[in-house]
């Protein structure tokens, strides 16, 4: 018989299987926004909305959205694999895999874990290699800030591409528009002997 513990954390496991990790979303995005978009799918049990730590708050985010079931996130991810999906007016669609259990901020124990830490001395052989991880971290977090920078500045300037891209479709579609109504009441006024205003 397993043991509460090991009940609670099996429970996580089976939460896990229904989530579904969404990233490349924008800021302004809030969870009214993602119940509304995944609704579609199925209902949607919870949804977490994870800042990026390591960059600006203007950069994109990520999402953990909790569905009904395994099979409903499944077919989440499938579908959205396949098509476009667009979240919160982001000019390019957003991305979506399984869920891990580390991607959880809050999550229990796993049952039989065991942490153990402890002080390096400056005698000891491991302060160089430690030393040189943390020069690593910096160095990596530089480099994906500058990174992440340049993909929101993508990110804008496709979005104005596209924004200037509907704007002419708009205009010329409503051109043709005119264009086929005043030639329709023209086809019309001539059928039944209707003079303009200007004829008469």
């Amino acid at each position: 018989m397993a043991s509460p513990e090991e009940a609670e954390y099996q429970a996580f496991l089976e939460k896990v299987k229904r989530t579904v990790c969404i990233d490349i979303l924008t800021p302004n995005v809030t969870e009214s926004v993602f119940r509304t978009a995944f609704d579609q799918f199925g209902i949607v049990k919870s949804v977490q909305l994870i800042p990026n730590y390591l960059g600006l708050k203007e950069l994109p985010m990520t999402a953990l959205v909790e569905m009904e079931s395994e099979s409903i996130a499944n077919a989440v991810i499938g579908t959205l694999t396949q098509f476009p999906f667009m979240v919160g007016g982001m000019p390019r669609p957003v991305r979506a895999r399984a869920a891990k259990p580390e991607m959880f901020n809050e999550h229990p124990k796993k049952p039989r874990r065991q942490i153990f830490c402890r002080w390096i001395e400056p005698s000891d052989p491991d302060l160089r290699k430690s030393k040189e991880l943390k020069r690593l971290v910096h160095k990596h977090s530089a480099e994906a800030s500058f990174l992440l920078k340049n993909q929101l500045l993508s990110e804008e300037k496709l979005a104005q591409q596209q924004f200037e891209n509907l704007k002419t479709h708009y205009k010329k579609y409503s051109m043709i528009d005119r264009l086929i109504v005043d030639r329709v009441a023209q086809d019309l006024a001539g059928r039944y002997n209707i003079k303009s205003i200007d004829d008469r």
